[in-house]
């Protein structure tokens, strides 16, 4: 049943990526997505925020809270990986701009290939980071149907407009049947981490990539500011997952649990940013004084 299970999450978890990836270029063009990073400052922010910034707060996680080592390793895959499929998701929740979400999806995650097999290995012994195995998947179920959905778009914008929502409810229900076959999968992996310090070391670098992607957008609007702190808390679980498979089974099932923390964290998040965005007197109740 376990293996059944593990098939699920992976089909789940595919589809969800593949299908969103489609979705987003049938709904979006190159300039909406290119535009967004023209702007310097934006994204000298950006790159300071998950490659600087996030990495050294999950190395200083490691060291000062007691984690066993494979909580500690996990820890700092997880800051290292910038850039995460899920992020177009969170901004649609959030109600935030979903072209910018995406440009900042791409350049987070082209760079990860070169910033975690020069990095990790550096703060990490005996991390083995092949930066193929993380591009090709980078390449071949995110960039791949990106692109085709764009060609779509710009050739048949009526048949791009059919198929994007059909696309739209395939992603979603493959990220929902991904999350619980995954939580069916590893609950007993969950809650025998209960107490082991992943979950804290997890919540600081959600905390901080939050905090510093806030900052970043710093003078934008506030869901361009929203977004940016969604883009550096969500992380690439795939490429720590990738590199975790090099350090060990204890380390693979410790990034699994942050796998499955960090996304229900940021989906409920975004969820209840997006609600209150769509619903100006609640934001004003809650901001009003008791």
């Amino acid at each position: 049943m376990g293996e059944v299970l593990t098939v699920v999450t992976q089909v789940g978890i595919l589809v969800f990526v593949v299908a969103g990836m489609g979705a987003m270029g049938l709904a979006l063009t190159v300039e909406a997505i290119v535009g967004p990073l023209r702007d310097a400052r934006l994204v000298v922010g950006v790159l300071a925020a998950n490659f600087v910034v996030v990495p050294l707060v999950a190395v200083l996680a490691a060291q000062l809270l007691p984690m066993d080592d494979a909580s500690a390793a996990a820890v700092i895959l997880v800051g290292c990986s910038a850039g995460a499929p899920f992020l177009p998701t969170l901004a649609g929740l959030a109600k935030a701009d979903q072209a910018t979400a995406v440009g900042v999806m791409v350049l987070l995650m082209v760079l990860t290939v070169g910033f975690a097999p020069v990095v990790v290995p550096l703060v990490l012994e005996g991390a083995t980071v092949a930066a193929g195995d993380i591009a090709s998947s980078l390449v071949l179920y995110m960039l791949v149907p990106l692109a085709l959905g764009l060609l779509v778009r710009a050739r048949y914008p009526a048949l791009a407009e059919s198929l994007g929502g059909a696309l739209k409810r395939a992603s979603s229900a493959g990220l929902v049947v991904g999350i619980v076959a995954g939580l069916l999968v590893t609950w007993r992996e969950v809650l025998g981490s209960v107490g082991s310090w992943i979950f804290a070391g997890t919540a600081l670098v959600l905390v901080a990539g939050f905090a510093v992607g806030w900052l970043v957008g710093a003078g934008r609007p506030a869901g361009d500011r929203t977004l940016l702190g969604l883009a550096t808390a969500q992380r690439n679980i795939s490429a720590a997952l990738v590199i975790a498979a090099s350090l060990g089974t204890d380390t693979t099932v410790r990034t699994l649990v942050a796998a499955l923390v960090i996304p229900i964290v940021l989906i409920v998040a975004a969820g209840e940013i997006g609600r209150r965005s769509a619903d100006p007197a609640a934001g004003e109740s809650s901001a009003s004084p008791p």
